[in-house]
């Protein structure tokens, strides 16, 4: 009787209450994520009722103590999408080539290749190359862009003379293997020192002088960084991390070439986590440029006082210890500083061979520190399992919208374009910087504000057969309740059901 009684009117009057009532919460509910990047709806929930439910979120730490140094770095200038030599990349002949011999792709782009030409040409050539006629064919052999051009050159200027940069560009890209890359760069030692000690006494003599001497200064200490990388490779890591410390030792301003980045590498292979700390104390500075190897290896030591017997459930009840705060908020800050690097730790993108260049905080810096490094994460028990229980609590604490910094200066916008310039998006997609989700309640009240205006609409422009709609969804969705009180009446007695109506 009560369905028979309403007009059309009540129909519409209904459901443009309804639209109303939503639209009005779904624009304050919009307000609200663009100002404090979450849903009000959400965070009265997860604030005032899960404690009331029994719940505890200890997921994001307390962040009023994590205004460390890194926060002054967002005041300065920053140059944005820098691209950075690769401290680790790999070998072209004994690496790269090889990559492509099993698979047919090209783990290289052009615009890589052609950063590392212009690498080549500042590093190993001067302007006084055209006395020496070694060092006139090895500058325009840098420039050649056919690989096998650039072998034939560097044979031609040995059969000349011995030339440094000649044995360089054969262990390089001839070197089918890192045995024989080494044996190449040992030749190429003992010339690079020869021209070194010449150019260091003849250095003052006048410009002409300089530019060899800093040619010739850069030429060794590549010769003996790829050396210590051999080592490495080859398994000799404790050799290869003093030849990395003599490096440092004999060359210290050289730090551009970010040679503690091996070191750091080859330490965590040792395991000799001491010392990690001791190269971290002296290179995680505020003056000094940050790398996903700095920010992920001081979390790793964090991460590893407290993952063994980390546990979330525990964690949640009991609330988080001062060291898994400390882990955390190195976590949080790590993944801050490039938060492409959890999804290659955790396995959940796949891995491809790191170019030869880098870009701080985005993908290509991201895939060069996964692929030398998740042994060292999966080496540390529970480290891997609490970054995936911590990592994206990251993105609620950075303010929104996210060109801001929380710990770090603004990620920089034009990431992913360098990126698909460094890496190969024929067979690689590209990571884009984790955007923040429109939360499930502002999703829902936009549906539930387009379902009712429509209703709106359709009601006012067709009240009766919307009215005998909405009779038929309501008596549908009682049938269930009616089959069930009719079933009830024919149990029980008449009389007994008399009396708990009247109840």
């Amino acid at each position: 009787m009560f369905l028979n009684t309403l007009t059309p009117k009540f129909y519409v009057a209904l459901t443009g209450t309804s639209s109303l009532i939503s639209g009005l919460i779904l624009i304050f509910e919009w307000w609200y994520f663009r100002k404090y990047g979450t849903s009000f709806i959400e965070q009265v929930s997860v604030s005032h009722l899960r404690p009331l439910l029994g719940g505890v979120d200890n997921s994001s730490p307390n962040n009023s103590n994590t205004s460390n140094g890194d926060a002054d770095s967002s005041r300065q200038s920053v140059s944005e999408c820098k691209v950075w030599r690769n401290p680790l990349n790999l070998f072209r002949g004994a690496e790269y080539n090889r990559y492509t011999w099993v698979t047919g792709r090209e783990p290289l782009t052009y615009y890589d290749m052609n950063l590392s030409a212009q690498d080549h040409q500042t590093f190993f050539t001067c302007d006084s190359d055209h006395i020496r006629p070694a060092d006139a064919i090895m500058q325009k052999a840098w420039r050649e862009r056919n690989p096998q051009a650039r072998i034939s050159a560097a044979h031609e200027a040995l059969e000349l003379e011995d030339c440094a940069t000649a044995y360089i560009l054969l262990a390089e890209e001839e070197a089918t293997t890192i045995v024989e890359a080494e044996k190449l760069f040992k030749q190429a030692l003992k010339v690079g020192e020869g021209c070194y000690r010449r150019s260091q006494q003849l250095q003052h003599h006048g410009s002409q002088y300089e530019a060899q001497h800093r040619r010739d200064t850069n030429v060794l200490v590549y010769i003996k960084r790829r050396l210590a990388m051999c080592s490495r490779k080859l398994g000799r890591t404790r050799e290869a991390v003093k030849m990395m410390r003599d490096l440092m030792k004999e060359f210290p301003l050289l730090s551009m070439f970010n040679i503690h980045e091996n070191l750091l590498e080859s330490l965590l292979e040792l395991q000799n986590y001491a010392d990690v700390q001791a190269v971290l104390a002296k290179y995680d500075d505020i003056s000094l440029p940050k790398s996903a190897t700095i920010c992920y290896t001081a979390a790793l030591l964090k991460a590893r006082a407290v993952s063994d017997k980390f546990s979330p459930e525990a964690a949640s009840r009991r609330g988080l210890s001062t060291a898994e705060m400390n882990a955390v908020e190195a976590i949080h800050r790590a993944v801050e500083f490039n938060p492409h690097v959890p999804k290659y730790l955790l396995e959940m993108k796949s891995l491809i061979l790191p170019p030869e260049h880098i870009l701080k905080r985005g993908d290509s810096e991201a895939i060069a520190y996964a692929f030398f490094h998740l042994q060292h994460w999966k080496r540390v028990e529970g480290a891997l399992n609490l970054l995936h229980c911590t990592w994206e609590g990251t993105f609620r604490m950075i303010p929104y919208p996210l060109e801001k910094g929380h710990l770090f200066y603004p990620y920089p916008i034009c990431t992913e374009t360098a990126d698909r310039e460094l890496l190969p998006t024929v067979f690689h997609e590209v990571s884009v910087y984790p955007k923040k989700e429109l939360p499930f309640f502002i999703l829902f009240t936009a549906g539930l504000c387009s379902f009712t205006a429509m209703l709106a609409l359709l009601t006012h422009q067709f009240p009766e057969l919307m009215g005998v709609f909405a009779k038929a969804f309501l008596g549908t969705l009682f049938a269930p309740l009616n089959f069930i009180m009719e079933k009830v009446e024919s149990i029980l007695p008449s009389g007994l059901w008399h009396q708990l109506t009247r109840i």
